[in-house]
């Protein structure tokens, strides 16, 4: 299996099943790592995810290795400024750069005029947050919601050295 063979495209409401599924999965070990089985994309029901994929501003990207998805990204639009959540890379296929790869795609899918993207995690991710260091995300601040504390990152587009 090679990162030439993902193929990244917008998700379908047709396919909502799949990334509720891959989502789940995903996010099983966040959830463990900070004792938390209420995170986010634990809890959204498939009605909600359904709602989210029509949403005006938001994009939903998924990667499939042959008719599995085993990566997703969701973008959010506001003004000037993307945020990105919700990345999500199938466990068994963390670390063979898929990750990198839907990362990476999103940038051609942002409308003109996006001057920056932002993306949080937990504060205690360390692979996420080195995932996202390596791509020109920099640290801006921390914010804590219930128990958990999230970093946030920004990565300015047009800068040369991001």
């Amino acid at each position: 299996m090679t990162q030439a063979d993902l193929d990244i495209r917008p998700v379908t409401l047709d396919e909502v099943g799949e990334l509720l599924t891959l989502r789940r999965a995903a996010f099983v070990t966040e959830a463990q790592q900070y004792g938390d089985p209420h995170i986010p994309p634990l809890t959204q029901t498939l009605g909600e995810l359904s709602e989210d994929l029509q949403a005006e501003g938001v994009i939903t990207l998924g990667g499939w290795y042959g008719h599995r998805m085993v990566g997703s990204i969701r973008v959010l639009i506001e003004g000037s400024k993307a945020t990105l959540g919700r990345f999500a890379v199938a466990p068994d296929l963390q670390g063979l750069g898929f990750g990198t790869q839907m990362l990476l795609a999103i940038l051609p899918y942002l409308p003109d005029g996006i001057e920056e993207v932002w993306v949080f995690t937990g504060r205690d991710s360390v692979q996420n947050l080195a995932l996202y260091a390596k791509h020109g995300y920099e640290h801006q601040h921390d914010q804590t919601a219930g128990d958990l504390t999230y970093a946030f990152l920004r990565k300015t587009l047009g800068d040369p050295d991001a």
